[in-house]
């Protein structure tokens, strides 16, 4: 089960972190975010991504099951910082409407 979820989730956490890159680089923040969070996080996903999808390690995709505890850790691990990231987006965007 959560080798299936584990698979689909990494696109749609790619398609989340990159519409938060979009949101805080139109935000004039104290804090890179992109840089200190964002961007990291990209490469994690990216870098998963192209090591599942290579001929290298085509046949891990027949063990995912075996795995099951590591993948479930990147999900907890992207879920947390996303929704983390959510969360300072909304301070960030309020502050700079406050400035404004």
């Amino acid at each position: 089960m959560v080798d299936r979820v584990y698979l689909r989730s990494l696109p749609s956490f790619q398609a989340d972190l990159e519409e938060l890159e979009r949101a805080f680089a139109q935000l004039e923040t104290a804090t890179d975010w992109n840089r200190l969070r964002v961007q990291p996080l990209l490469r994690h996903v990216r870098n998963l991504e192209e090591v599942l999808d290579s001929d290298r390690f085509a046949r891990e995709q027949a063990r995912l099951p075996r795995g099951v505890a590591m993948f479930h850790s990147d999900l907890v691990y992207l879920r947390e910082n996303l929704r983390e990231l959510k969360k300072t987006l909304e301070r960030e965007a309020r502050a700079t409407a406050e400035r404004a």
